[in-house]
Order: structure tokens, then sequence, then C-alpha cells
């Protein structure tokens, strides 16, 4: 017996020393983040009038992260029901919650709930929406060619790298116009008409992270018919719903209007910013399909993804949204935090252009403040006078000149007004 172990043994490898350099010596080390990188020099900071805008959450008027009192309202009933457990959700996440996300930005009129062509799904925030919307895409669409996604130039970084690690290649197409500081329509119809048939474009359906620059109503319009005439497929990002303009139907109307239309589509959708549930990571993904038939099929299909990825989605948060978009007390209380939330950011808006134009009177048209909308603003100012604006004047903003106008406030907007002002004049 000792024999035949002795012989078991001699065919078992040796066991591996995970410390062993020349296992990992080839791994590269890795950027760190750009916005945790600044938030990070931000806190390292010890000027006394320091400000950090590029912290992509909201903040009150003294800088403070704010808890939605409807939230709170929820989180308190949520611990007063005994009935609730700690059990697994549904692979698809919780029933009354994606009705409810998808009720909201779909629009409660809308065919493709009546008609019951649209499927969703709980994910981890926007992000994981994005993920799985992409690793959907990569199982079951037929592109047309190559598989390519088409981004807005800029966009959220993150999209670059959710696309790539499914195997996606995104390509970017031409989006903002620096010189006028506003939408390149032109060049955005451009790349619609030239991409080939069936192309997959990411649209932000309200606020476009990071340059706060939307399409109008019309020029949605303009952009819904080249889709349907090419063919293309519309992948929607949506994680600022009602915290745009502080009307959750306004925010919703681009995806609405092109279910109408009848183009092909997916939407994203995070509820982190408009309810102030950043760490609980509540998202969804809604997949819109021609018919009922084609919307059990990809049900079962995202299914099984989900079931490989997470398994099941947390139930936390997902319990307090469900509370609050099926309680209509609670609704309308939420409805109000989202226009206390905006109306701050819209009135930092004005304020700024005020302080710009009437009181430092600064080179150049500043309207661009005004028309841009939520929480993010491109300045204009370029990478040299961003650079500059963090090392002389501690006001803390990513290098193409982006802010976050939630970081501003009634105790810092004249000194970061009297600092751009200075930075564009060449005096800082």
């Amino acid at each position: 017996m000792a024999t035949r172990i002795k012989q078991l043994v001699g065919h078992i490898a040796p066991p591996i020393d995970m410390a062993t350099p020349e296992l990992w010596q080839e791994v590269p080390l890795a950027p760190p983040d750009s916005i945790f990188k600044l938030t990070a020099a931000y806190k390292a900071d010890t000027y006394p009038k320091k400000v950090n805008l590029g912290v992509g959450a909201y903040r009150d008027d003294d800088s403070k992260p704010w808890v939605l009192p409807v939230v709170k309202k929820a989180t308190e009933k949520l611990l007063r029901n005994e009935a609730l457990d700690h059990e697994y959700l549904p692979i698809l996440g919780l029933p009354e919650y994606t009705a409810a996300a998808a009720k909201l930005i779909l629009g409660s009129d809308s065919p493709a709930l009546s008609e019951s062509r649209a499927v969703s799904a709980q994910t981890i925030s926007g992000t994981g929406a994005n993920h799985l919307g992409a690793l959907f895409l990569t199982k079951f669409y037929r592109f047309n060619g190559a598989k390519k996604v088409y981004l807005s130039n800029p966009t959220w970084a993150n999209h670059h790298a959710i696309f790539r690690n499914v195997g996606i290649e995104p390509v970017d197409y031409p989006y903002y116009n620096p010189d006028t500081i506003s939408l390149d329509l032109t060049g955005l119809i451009g790349s619609l008409q030239e991409a080939p048939p069936r192309s997959v474009f990411l649209l932000h359906a309200c606020a476009h992270n990071p340059t706060g620059v939307d399409p109008t109503e019309e020029e949605w319009d303009t952009i819904a018919n080249v889709m349907l005439e090419k063919n293309h497929y519309a992948f929607f990002d949506c994680a600022y719903q009602g915290f745009a303009s502080g009307d959750l139907d306004k925010d919703a109307w681009a995806v609405r209007h092109f279910v109408q239309k009848g183009v092909p589509l997916l939407v994203c959708q995070s509820f982190a910013k408009n309810a102030g549930l950043y760490g609980e990571r509540v998202g969804a993904l809604h997949i819109v399909s021609p018919d009922k038939d084609t919307a059990d099929r990809v049900r079962s299909q995202l299914s099984v993804l989900q079931r490989s990825e997470i398994s099941n989605p947390p139930s936390h948060g997902a319990r307090l949204v469900e509370l609050i978009l099926n309680d209509p007390e609670m609704f309308a209380e939420w409805k109000q935090d989202i226009k206390t939330m905006s109306g701050r950011i819209i009135s930092m808006r004005k304020e700024l252009h005020r302080l710009l134009t009437q009181v430092h009177n600064t080179p150049g048209n500043w309207d661009h403040i005004l028309n841009q909308i939520g929480m993010f603003s491109f300045t204009g100012l370029n990478a040299e006078q961003s650079k500059a604006m963090i090392e002389r004047a501690h006001v803390y903003m990513t290098g193409n000149g982006r802010i976050s106008m939630a970081g501003l406030n009634s105790h810092n907007i004249e000194y970061f007004a009297e600092s751009l002002d200075k930075v564009v004049r060449g005096t800082l």
C-alpha cells in the first residue's frame, strides 16, 4: 500500500510557489484611474480655498453628500418590514423593481410594454448594465463585418474599457465641436450615414457625459431617422434621468421617441445619481425586441449570461427604489428631491455665467455654461489651462476642461470664477 501511494504521489506536480517572481513579472503596471487620482490629490492638498470639480457625484451647498429624504423614508420602511429576508433574488432581479424601472424610462404608455416586447434585467448600476448589454451584443447580435460599436467623442471613459473587455472594438464618432462648444450634428449624422448598415451606436439619453451637450428634440428626430434608414442599433446609456432637467419624462424623451419610431435599441439605466444611491449600485438593462416571441428568447439568454456573471443581483438598493417608484406618495417626494438637486446645479450655472459675463467680463462667449445640461460642463479650457487651474489655483478638474457643476456652491463659486477669468486672460 505504501508503495502504491508513493507511485501516485510521484505523478502529482510539485506545488507552485505563488510568490515566484517569474509567474507575474510580465504583468504591466496599470495607470491609476484619472478621476480617483484627481480626488486623491485634492484630499492631500492643504490649501484652504481648494475646490474639487472632478467628482461625479452630487454635493449640497456645503460640499457634503446628500442622502435624499425619500431614501431615508424608504429605508425606515424596509427596516420595519418583518417579512423581509436575505434570500436570493431571481436571476434577472426583483420583478417589482425591474417592471417599475422599465415603466420609468420607457413610459407607462410605451408600446414596448403593452406588447410585452421589453425585457428587463437588474444590474450592478449603469456600469453593469453597459457590460451586460455589451456581452449580449457580442453573443447574439449579427454585426455587419467586424464587431465594432460607435462611441461619441468624447464619451465616458469607461465605455471604451467595457466594450474591449467583451471583444468589441469601439470606434469614435464626432459629437462635440470644441470651436463652438456645442454639438457637432453634421459630423454625427455623417458618421451614421457612412457606417456600415446594422452598426451599433452608443447614445447618451440625456446629460451627455462628459460634455453636458444634448441634441434638441428636432436633432434627436433627425438622428432616429438616419438610424432607421441605415438599420442601425441604438445602445442608450441613461445615467441621469430626472437629474438633468429636473423632469423625469423630459429626460427620457429621446429613448421613448426612438421606441415610438421603431428604432431597435436597448437602454442602460442607473439610479446612482437621481436617487443618490451611488454605493448601492442599482441599475437595469432593458432590451426592446420586435415581438413577444423574440423577447422571450432574449430573456432566456439574458438569464444565462447573468447567471454566469453575478448569479443574482443584490437586493437592498433594488428594494429601496421599488418602494419609491411604486408608492405614489414616495414617488412624488422623489420627484421633488430630484428638482432640489437639479435646481441647485442650474442655479450654479446661472451664477457662474453671471460672474463671468457681468462681474469679470471674461473674454469669450460663456453661453454654453447655460446651454449645457446635467452634472458636467465642458468649460472650453484647454489642457494647459486646466493644468494651471490645478497647480496654481488648486481647482481640481480634468485635463479636457470638464468640471462637475455639483462641486460648485455659494462658498466657492466666486473664487472659481475669478480663477477661471485669470487663466483665460493668462494672468493666473
